[in-house]
Order: structure tokens, then sequence, then C-alpha cells
């Protein structure tokens, strides 16, 4: 789970990567909010104390309130005085020296530290040292996000309950492939978006398909390089109502020549999504990736 980390001369940072799960069901997002209870910010607070210096985690998606993850990652820059070292000979964990202390804290052990810290619904499951740039938001290459959705006619399993949407009417799966396929591509998807100042909503959508899961539940999932606010709870509202017959298969599509949010379009609920995954380049293409990202946010 912990790589060998690399040791810092010269005054540098030491950036290590965070991979999270969390239950978003009682958390106001992911972001930092005063007098809210979010994953940056219990997240934040158990790693400042366990290494005793203020820690600032960088995410790669910031979920909305109730949202899940399985495949969330972070980084956070550690200061130079706590330096990292590879254990020798193995390699297999590392050290972390802190200030005014001879005797360092093994780094592997940082994972159960924090699992004995945190509260029950959010887990650090991997972290590891990376290069100083890995950038887990602009780096990223895509992200991966699942929707569930149970049109039984009795409903969510009780133990799925918190993260499958129960739907009150028979969904068409076919009907909503259809019009999935045909918001594939990039786009300016401001119809589905809540805008955010000087950002852009111009998003490559690389996978947006629904299958029927063996338990019955339907499943989205959905890809793209990025995501901007409530984009992807609004595409899969979009293709509820497609699926149970209030919207022809070409509606979704025809929404992509809009400037502004459709009113038309409801948001899904936030606790049938889930963040499973985010990809990034290899190492000596991280640098590059970020610069590229930036850019195109920019447009």
């Amino acid at each position: 789970m912990i790589e060998p980390a690399v040791p810092v001369t010269g005054g540098g940072l030491n950036r290590v990567r965070l991979d999270i799960a969390y239950d978003g069901t009682g958390f106001a997002g992911w972001a930092s909010q005063p007098g809210l209870r979010t994953v940056q910010g219990v997240l934040g607070d158990a790693l400042s104390l366990v290494l005793r210096s203020p820690v600032m985690l960088t995410v790669a998606g910031r979920t909305d309130a109730g949202v899940h993850a399985t495949g969330q990652v972070a980084h956070a820059d550690l200061p130079p005085d706590l330096a990292l070292t590879p254990v020798a000979p193995t390699g297999s964990s590392a050290l972390l020296a802190p200030p005014g202390s001879s005797a360092p804290v093994d780094l592997g052990g940082l994972v159960r530290r924090l699992a004995r810290l945190l509260p029950p619904d959010v887990r650090v499951l991997a972290i590891r040292s990376v290069p100083p740039e890995f950038d887990a938001r602009f780096g990223a290459l895509r992200r991966h996000y699942v929707y569930r959705v149970a049109d039984q006619p009795w409903g969510v399993q009780p133990l799925r309950r918190f993260d499958t949407l129960a739907w009150p009417r028979p969904l068409d799966e076919g009907a909503m492939n259809d019009a999935a396929r045909r918001l594939l591509g990039e786009h300016d998807f401001i119809a589905f978006c809540r805008r955010r100042e000087g950002a852009s909503t111009v998003r490559r959508l690389q996978e947006l398909a629904w299958r029927r899961e063996p338990d019955g539940v339907l499943s989205a999932q959905v890809s793209a390089d990025a995501f901007c606010h409530n984009m992807v709870r609004s595409l899969v509202g979009a293709l509820l109502a497609v699926g149970d017959g209030r919207r022809p298969a070409g509606w979704p599509a025809t929404l992509l020549a809009s400037d502004r949010r459709s009113s038309e379009v409801t948001v899904a609920p936030a606790h049938g999504l889930t963040l499973i995954g985010v990809d990034y380049p290899p190492d000596d293409q991280l640098a590059a990736r970020t610069a590229l990202t930036r850019a195109f946010r920019a447009r």
C-alpha cells in the first residue's frame, strides 16, 4: 500500500498521494465549509493531528453533499522538516521524522493510525509518495462515476439504500443508451451544469452507458476528462426522463445547443452517485498533462 518515499533535498516539499473512500451521507460535500462537516475538513484535521503539522489537501473531484466515493484521490505537500526517507533494505515502507524528534515515525503505519482516528464513514485506503509534478486535480486524465437506480416495484435492497436511487416507474435501458450515445464527445455542457465564475463548461464525455446489473439495478457508467458542477446528476436526470417515457431519446442532445443551464432538466438525487476512480498519466507526462488541463479549462 505504501511505496518507498524519495528523500527530499534542498528544502523541497514532500508530495504524497492519498486514495480515499467515503460514505457521503453524513457530509456536506468534499470542500471545507465553516460550521459544516465535510470530507476535507474531517480528513485534514485527522492528518494534521497525526503529523503534528497543518496539511492541505488538493482533490481530484470535489463531490457534492451526499455523493459517495470509493476511488477518490488527493495530494498533500508535507513540509520539508517532515523528511521522508526510504527504509533499508526492503523499501517496503517509509519513515516520517517529525520536527525535533530523533525517532522517526513509520509512514507505513499511517493508514492504520488514520483508521483508528477517523470516523467510520471515511477511510484513507493508501498513501504513497509521488513526484512534485503530480497534481490530483489538474493532472487527471479522466474521472469515473457510477449512478445506481432501482426500478423494481419493491424499491431498493435495504443494505443499498444509501447508494441507490429508488425510481417509481419501469425504465427502458435501451432508450436511455440511445439518448446517452448522442451526448458523447466534446461539448459545452452548460445546459447540464451549474456555472461557476471563470470556469469553463466545455467537457469531453468519454463514456455514458447504462447496464442492468445481476441484482436488477440499473447502473450508469460515466467517464470524462472532468465534470462541471452537477453535470453527472443532471445527465442522469435527463436520461431518467427518457427511460420512463416522458421524453424522446433525442431530447437530451438538443440541450447541447443551449447557452444557459436548462430549467427542463431535473438534477438526480446525490445519494445514487459514487466516484469510483481517477486515471493519471505516467510520471514523465504529469507536468505536460497539468499544463494542458489548465489551458483547456481557461477556454
